[in-house]
């Protein structure tokens, strides 16, 4: 089996164009040699007897790349610090991860100020020192230990939507199995250019990004951070065939003016995670490419892939064995029934959570974390943590997290299909349902709703699209509406619920609310 150090090291001599950010451009060995130089120089940071963790607490810049590649060559592991995170958080993920030494830059150092990191070093790679170590370090890729595809390769936090983020060993095998494995299906070559705008502290852009340039010997193009006004034209500026996603990056760039030439462009293919039917349709018309959204957990336990028979609202068939389970009598759950509007009728009983019954698969567990790993694989079973249900031909439709059921007047509410169902209203970019409690039992449905760039929508006309929905339930009708600019969400840009229902309706955001009895909404 491959690991992404054998890679890089085919990759040392490789005078073709290989790293592109801006208007710079750098050749493959030119890239390697300078990793390879950094590797000896984080070299001098391990302890005797213990494995060397470097942090880099960074956007996707030219050092981000060379950090990783570093992390490569030399056989160590490099820490994907979240840039988002702040103040204690920030320093409990790097001091919880036993970091040797920190890489950051002008942009991140001052969020380290004031921090206990104890004996943890921090070196600035924007400072003259650090360039002048690496300039006149040994730029070779041999002499270092030789990797293996089950050693670390990188430590990602998980998103942290629903508590603190807990960091995942990730393998070499997990980069070069999904990479394998991805360019036959979409053709991608030497010829490619590969479009990155997703953050490299995460597995998402790991995975489907940065080691498909290395397996491809393509060219990683790089933007500090993701743009959706600045997408197209960097897709232009780079002329980039491929390019990842997660999250709601795809609604964030039909939210901007469509132009007539939008699908002037060489970009084939969009590949990530967690977006829209409707979004992947319209994108994929927009402009002129192949939208392939599935679903794969940064833990490499369970994974499932769409085809042409998928059928709308669902994120496809599991590879394997995995399913959908029970977690208090560990049974699998009985196949959804759907009535005649389309409306699950067995919801209580079909959802359950996403499961690998075979076990963790690619997962190694979580570092310095035997609590969280026990939990995860608890009897041997991998629990995902996403609530799920699926139909007679195993089509998987995913419905939350396990902490996203609500309990309305008696009933219980999943929120997967209740978003999904928002998402028909052509004026919606977003929707996040959650709870709020109700004075009296139980809770109360929330949602809240971004709209689409210049949209309208009104509470009478939310009302009528509701009641022209045969398949909502009538508990699941919304009694209070958030109309808001800007949902909370991780890097990665995954909506943050806990902060939704911290706020509840404290907010200078216009709320819209139904009284227990109405359909009507007025504005609160």
């Amino acid at each position: 089996m491959e690991t992404v150090q054998r890679w890089v090291r085919a990759l040392a001599d490789e005078q073709e164009t290989g790293l592109v950010y801006g208007d710079d451009r750098w050749s493959w060995a030119q890239t390697v040699g300078d990793a390879a130089a950094r590797a000896r120089v984080l070299a001098e940071y391990a302890r005797a007897g213990e494995p060397l963790h470097v942090g880099v607490l960074m956007e996707n810049t030219p050092e981000m790349v060379r950090a990783l590649i570093a992390g490569a060559v030399g056989a160590h592991v490099t820490v994907g610090i979240n840039a988002t995170r702040r103040g204690e958080a920030l320093a409990r993920d790097i001091v919880h991860t036993d970091v040797n030494v920190v890489l950051t830059d002008d942009h991140h150092a001052p969020l380290l100020d004031g921090l206990d990191l104890g004996a943890i070093t921090v070196l600035n790679v924007d400072d003259a020192a650090w360039a002048e170590r690496a300039a006149q370090a040994d730029r070779s890729v041999e002499g270092f230990r030789d990797a293996t595809p089950t050693d670390t390769f990188v430590l990602i936090f998980t998103s942290g939507t629903s508590g603190d983020p807990k960091a995942v060993k990730v393998p070499h095998l997990l980069a070069t199995v999904s990479a394998e494995m991805l360019s036959p299906n979409y053709g991608l070559g030497r010829d490619d250019v590969f479009y990155c705008a997703m953050p490299l502290f995460h597995s998402n852009a790991i995975v489907t990004s940065f080691a498909l340039a290395l397996y491809n010997a393509g060219d990683l193009a790089i933007v500090r951070k993701f743009s959706a006004s600045g997408l197209l034209g960097d897709i232009r500026k780079h002329g980039a065939t491929f390019m990842n996603y997660i999250g709601k990056p795809l609604a964030y760039v039909l939210a901007t003016p469509e132009q007539d030439d939008d699908a002037e462009n060489p970009l084939r293919v969009a590949y990530g995670n967690e977006a829209t039917d409707r979004d992947i349709a319209e994108f994929s018309r927009r402009f002129g490419c192949t939208v392939t959204d599935g679903y794969g957990s940064t833990e490499g336990a369970v994974f499932i892939v769409r085809d042409e028979s998928t059928p709308p609202g669902s994120i496809g068939k599991a590879v394997g064995a995995s399913t959908v389970w029970n977690r208090d009598t560990r049974t699998e759950c009985p196949a959804a029934t759907f009535d005649a509007t389309g409306r699950v009728s067995n919801l209580d009983d079909a959802v359950g959570e996403l499961v690998n019954p075979e076990g963790g698969g690619l997962f190694q567990g979580y570092y310095n974390d035997e609590a969280s790993t026990k939990s995860r694989l608890d009897g041997g079973v991998y629990w995902s943590g996403d609530l799920a249900y699926r139909d007679t031909a195993g089509n998987i439709f995913l419905a939350g997290r396990t902490d996203d059921w609500l309990r309305v007047d008696g009933e219980n509410l999943a929120t997967g299909p209740i978003e999904r169902l928002m998402m028909r209203h052509d004026a919606i970019s977003q929707a996040a349902v959650y709870s709020v409690p109700d004075e009296f039992v139980g809770d109360r449905l929330m949602i809240a709703l971004v709209l689409r760039d210049r949209a309208t929508l009104t509470p009478a006309a939310f009302e009528t699209f509701l009641d022209e929905q045969a398949d909502l339930s009538p508990k699941a009708r919304p009694s209070l509406v958030r109309i808001t600019e800007q949902m909370p969400t991780t890097a990665t840009n995954k909506v943050i619920k806990r902060e939704l229902r911290a706020v509840g309706t404290a907010t200078d955001d216009v709320i819209w609310e139904r009284e227990p009895r109405s359909t009507a909404y007025t504005v609160r």
